[in-house]
């Protein structure tokens, strides 16, 4: 008789720090798994557990989404889970972190028609449940729609589940170094860093918007749960920041260690320079 040998799932779910010898250097809870599509499957389980759970309360799920690289795998396993095993999105709200400025919706950079590509066209979320900054509005108009981004996300509750990747200058959503840990949805200038990082999604350089639109870091903060997902030797160095250095403006995402329920995923390549006696988990 064959023999099935099942693997048991990986614990993500949030533990305290520095309680023990083992974790008494964490700052905030950390799971390396040996590969990034691993890390990507467990944070989609996570997220569908979430809204199965606030189906059965009859209540609405709200979720805050990120772009970019590292979640594609993680909206791939949502649309399986949809269509394979019947989640269904209908009681989920979400909102994105952030979007080009100026940017066409239709324009294949924006993050809108990411979101639509990689998720939304495949699941049965209620498209006015759909809630992406809008990269076409005016200059004089910015102010009044990030406050009414901020009263929209109040008025749901506030964000169930923050998805967060992270830059190489340490920006989450589209935070960059020197952004007050106070600010809400607001209109930043881009790093040269992070345009040249994208730059590789556009013809030159020159086409990657100089602006964007973005959550801003209170709002993050605000966040009941935080997850924040990495891949790749190319964030190693922002994701030991964040775990160990300092808490300052000048690198936004180590405001994540004041997070009551804040976890990072990575993979070996991103958590190469983690300290393995810190209490990291390794899988």
């Amino acid at each position: 008789m064959k023999t099935s040998i099942v693997k048991k799932k990986t614990d993500i779910s949030h533990k305290p720090i520095g309680q023990f010898e083992e974790t008494r250097f964490e700052k905030i809870h950390n799971v390396i798994f040996s590969d990034s599509n691993e890390a990507s499957i467990r944070v989609a389980e996570e997220i569908a557990e979430l809204i199965r759970k606030k189906q059965n309360q009859n209540r609405t799920c709200v979720l805050g989404l990120a772009t970019g690289s590292s979640p594609i795998r993680v909206y791939e396993e949502l649309v399986r889970m949809h269509n394979e095993e019947g989640l269904s999105f209908q009681n989920v709200v979400t909102f994105n972190l952030d979007e080009y400025l100026p940017m066409e919706k239709s324009n294949i950079q924006s993050y809108h028609y990411f979101m639509h590509e990689h998720l939304f066209n495949h699941i049965d979320i209620d498209p006015e449940n759909v809630h992406i900054p809008d990269g076409t509005v005016s200059p004089d108009e910015t102010v009044a729609y990030c406050i009414d981004y901020e009263k929209k996300i109040k008025d749901f509750g506030g964000l169930d589940f923050q998805l967060l990747g992270i830059g190489r200058t340490g920006h989450i959503g589209f935070n960059e170094p020197g952004n007050p840990f106070e600010s809400r949805t607001h209109v930043v200038k881009l790093h040269r860093e992070t345009r040249e990082v994208n730059a590789r999604f556009f013809d030159s350089l020159e086409e990657v918007p100089e602006y964007s639109m973005t959550m801003g870091i209170k709002t993050i903060m605000r966040s009941k749960r935080i997850l924040l997902l990495a891949t790749g030797e190319k964030k190693c160095e922002a994701i030991r920041k964040t775990l160990y250095g300092p808490i300052t403006p000048d690198f936004p995402a180590s405001v994540l260690q004041l997070h009551p329920d804040c976890r990072i995923l990575v993979d070996k390549a991103a958590g190469q320079l983690l300290e393995m006696n810190s209490g990291t988990m390794a899988v």
